[in-house]
């Protein structure tokens, strides 16, 4: 038997997950609307420009970042700051962001507002970075330097050797890679201190 009520009165009573088809409607295109809005707002603080718009940055490891082959080389690639710092999965870039959260509350305190405040807590902040990127075996490091894709006949002797030892090691580019784009305070450290952050995964 075909029902006598209108279309438009049949519809108002259709449901989709008990929600009324003009309510999930209204939740689809919401969530459309809070996921762009959403990941705009994510994109727009994975930039140069966020990164060193805060003087703190710019005044400090952006000085010497400029001095690098990660700005400049003869490729023309050029590494920013989310490049080395940001991972590109989501899951992983959401935890970064959520962990970075914790420079805001730094930003707002003033721990590092002076170059001599920054110097002083510089060895610590650069500590924390290593580790995270030998946790994550520095990732973003291989986004653009894999030991699989690179051709060592290519390769100083030396280079290529240092490469088949942490291969075989199970060392990672962060163990001996510091300092590359920011001052090297590793230089800083014991002897006890670097061994221990350059132990095998």
């Amino acid at each position: 038997m075909v029902s006598k009520q209108p279309l438009s009165q049949r519809l108002k009573k259709l449901r989709i997950l008990g929600a009324t088809l003009v309510g999930a409607t209204i939740l689809f295109i919401g969530g459309i609307v809070f996921w762009g809005a959403f990941n705009t707002g994510m994109e727009a603080t994975n930039t140069m420009d966020f990164c060193i718009s805060c003087h703190e940055m710019k005044d400090n490891v952006y000085q010497e970042y400029v001095k690098t082959i990660h700005y400049t080389n003869r490729s023309g690639v050029r590494a920013t700051c989310p490049d080395c710092h940001v991972p590109r999965d989501w899951v992983h870039k959401i935890a970064r962001k959520i962990q970075a959260s914790n420079e805001l509350y730094h930003k707002v305190v003033g721990t590092v507002s002076t170059p001599e405040k920054f110097d002083a807590n510089r060895l610590e902040m650069a500590a924390r970075e290593w580790r995270r990127m030998k946790a994550s075996d520095s990732r973003e490091c291989r986004n653009c330097h894999a030991f699989d894709q690179m051709n060592p006949e290519k390769q100083k002797q030396r280079a290529r050797k240092q490469h088949e030892n942490a291969v075989e090691d199970g060392q990672t580019c962060i163990d001996c890679h510091k300092g590359i784009a920011h001052k090297p305070v590793h230089e800083d450290l014991t002897d006890e201190q670097l061994k221990e952050l350059e132990q095998p995964r």
